[in-house]
Parts: C-alpha cells; sequence; structure tokens
C-alpha cells in the first residue's frame, strides 16, 4: 500500500461517516436517505433495504440532534430514579420501557442516589438532550429543579406517589394509605404494641411512617420510643440492626413495621438468630412485595405495589402528553394489595 492509499485510509477511519456517503453508496439522494430513516413509509421496501444496508456496511449513526432540529422531536425520554440497585426501581424501568419499546423511543436514565444534589445534575444535563419528555420518581423535587422543568417546557409525569397540584401529573399510590392500611391489619390481628423501623428516609418513607404514627394513633396505641428512623441506605443488615436497637429500647414490642422488605428480611433473620419466633413472639411485616417475599421462612406479610405498572401507566401517560393529547386522567392511582402471610 502506498503512502498516499494508507493516508486516505486512516482519513476514512478518522471521518464520521455520514448520511450523504449512505446515498452515495445506494445512488440515490440524500434526501431520499433521510426519508428512508424519519418517514420509511414513504420509501419502497427495496429500496429502503438497500439503505439500510449501506447503513450497516458504512456503520452509519444517525445524527439524532440534526434529527431532532428538522423534526422538533428527539425520540428521548428522560427518568430520574434514585437507585439502579433497588428491585423496585428495575421493575418500575422494565415497565417503561416495554410501554415506549415499540415506537423506537430511547431512556435516558439518571441515578440521583437519593440527592437532591444529584437530581439538579442530571435534570440540567438531561435538559440539554432536548427530551420529549421527564418521568420523575416521588413529588419532592428542589424548587430549583421545578423552575427548571418548568422553564424547559418539557411535559412531566411523577412516579411512586400522587400529587394533588393542578397542571401535574402523577401515577402511583398513596405511601401513606398503605401504611396506614397494614398498620390498622395488625391492630386488628390484636398486636397492641407495633413498632417502626425505617432508613433512607426519602419522602416515601415518611409517609408511610406517618400513616403508621396515625393508625396508632386513631387507636390510642402511638408510643414515640416504638419508631427507629435512620437515614442510612437501607440493607437486609440494617434491617437485623435496627431490630436489636428497636428491642433495646421497646422491649415490649409484639409487632415491628419495616418500611420495605430488605429491613424485614434482616428483622426475620435476627429474629432467627435470638430465638424470637416469628410470629408467635414478635410479627414482622414489610412493603414492596419484592419476590423473594413469598419465599422467606415464614414467608412475609408485606403490601404488594405495582412497580412494573406504575412504569408502564406513567410512560403511556407521557406519551399523551407529548403528543399534545388530553388525557383522561391527570393522577392515576392504581392502589395497593395487602399480602397477608406467615410472619404475622
Amino acid at each position: 500500500m502506498t503512502s498516499r492509499e494508507d493516508e486516505e485510509k486512516r482519513g476514512r477511519v478518522r471521518r464520521r461517516i455520514t448520511l450523504a456517503d449512505v446515498a452515495r453508496q445506494v445512488g440515490v439522494s440524500t434526501m431520499t436517505a433521510s426519508r428512508a430513516i424519519s418517514k420509511p413509509e414513504l420509501v419502497t421496501p427495496a429500496l429502503r433495504q438497500q439503505i439500510e444496508r449501506a447503513m450497516q456496511d458504512l456503520g452509519y449513526v444517525p445524527n439524532r440532534a440534526a434529527r431532532a432540529l428538522a423534526t422538533s422531536r428527539s425520540n428521548v425520554i428522560s427518568v430520574l430514579i434514585p437507585s439502579l440497585s433497588n428491585a423496585v426501581f428495575t421493575d418500575v424501568l422494565a415497565g417503561i420501557q416495554d410501554a415506549v419499546d415499540e415506537e423506537g423511543v430511547q431512556v435516558l436514565i439518571g441515578n440521583t442516589r437519593y440527592s437532591d444534589k444529584e437530581e439538579r445534575k442530571l435534570v440540567g444535563i438531561h435538559l440539554q438532550s432536548n427530551p420529549d419528555g421527564v418521568l420523575l420518581t416521588g413529588l419532592g423535587q428542589s424548587e430549583e429543579v421545578r423552575r427548571m422543568l418548568a422553564a424547559s417546557g418539557v411535559p412531566t409525569v411523577s412516579m411512586m406517589d400522587l400529587s394533588i397540584g393542578e397542571g401535574e401529573y402523577s401515577v402511583g399510590l398513596s405511601q401513606f394509605d398503605a401504611s396506614y392500611t397494614m398498620t390498622r391489619y395488625l391492630i386488628d390481628k390484636g398486636y397492641r404494641r407495633i413498632g417502626f423501623i425505617a432508613a433512607q428516609l426519602d419522602e416515601r418513607t415518611l409517609k408511610r411512617a406517618e400513616g403508621w404514627r396515625a393508625a396508632l394513633r386513631a387507636a390510642g396505641l402511638y408510643a414515640p420510643e416504638r419508631e427507629v428512623l435512620v437515614p442510612d441506605p437501607s440493607t437486609v443488615a440494617l434491617g437485623a440492626e435496627l431490630l436489636g436497637r428497636l428491642l433495646a429500647v421497646a422491649p415490649d414490642c409484639d409487632a415491628a413495621f419495616c418500611c420495605n422488605d430488605d429491613l424485614a428480611y434482616g428483622a426475620i433473620y435476627q429474629c432467627q438468630r435470638r430465638g424470637i419466633a416469628v410470629p408467635r413472639q414478635l410479627a414482622i411485616c414489610g412493603f414492596n412485595d419484592l419476590p423473594q417475599s413469598a419465599w422467606m421462612v415464614p414467608s412475609l406479610t408485606t403490601v404488594g405495589t405495582p412497580r412494573y405498572r406504575i412504569g408502564f401507566e406513567a410512560a403511556i401517560l407521557l406519551k399523551q402528553l407529548i403528543n399534545g393529547e388530553k388525557p383522561a386522567r391527570q393522577h392515576i392511582d392504581l392502589g395497593f394489595t395487602l399480602m397477608a402471610r406467615e410472619s404475622t
């Protein structure tokens, strides 16, 4: 290979392949090649196949930014969740993906790590990508984030909780009502000294704590020493530790309501380690109904939350807003299910 040929080869490697290169290889105009991507129904199947084959052969990647400018659509939605390792949010993401997958919409995921500062940063970064819409987790966004989203004009839907604000859209369940219902269930079962252990202390956890307090106060059973709340990230090990703390300050507890299933698993393991019979000596319940909850020994009583449906319905609602449609419902309450099992 001559030095000139070598230089030309290196130049081809360095230069970005454009739609004009694809059109040139097929022998059509750049406009026709563009139409095959943006409006394939206007191009014959045979020609569309040729153009797609040329794109594959050349390694052409469509310029999403240029397409967004031309169509006023990016075909991207931004999704902000607080954790990528928590099964609750992987289920939500699965629902979102299934709702948009067939339409070629790309999901831009941001992990806020339960941090207001991180959420502000990610909203700023994602808005630079000109998303068609934004899915948020919860309702506790900072005023700065709310101003950024309002100024962008991008449709927004909140997930996991229910808003009551005019002009706001949400899909989820009442965290307060779910917790109140679980606590009322324990009271009706005859438990009177019900503790509450919680971690992370995000807005949903705090609403669950309020539901627990409200049910006990209504029954004249509330005792503040029976609640143990810490801001640490929730883990099974922490659940075991927190149950130990609860029993140290309130050894007379006959039930422990854990703000999520991970903590409840740890609480059950702590009972097994200490020789505390569940539920005869101490009932344990959780929240979310993760898949392993039904297979714990004893199986865990918990609140079932429709996580996949929340993601799916939130994405459908967001698509309606993006398309300029008026949704039938502004706030979609998908409810919850009390899963009564052996641990209570």
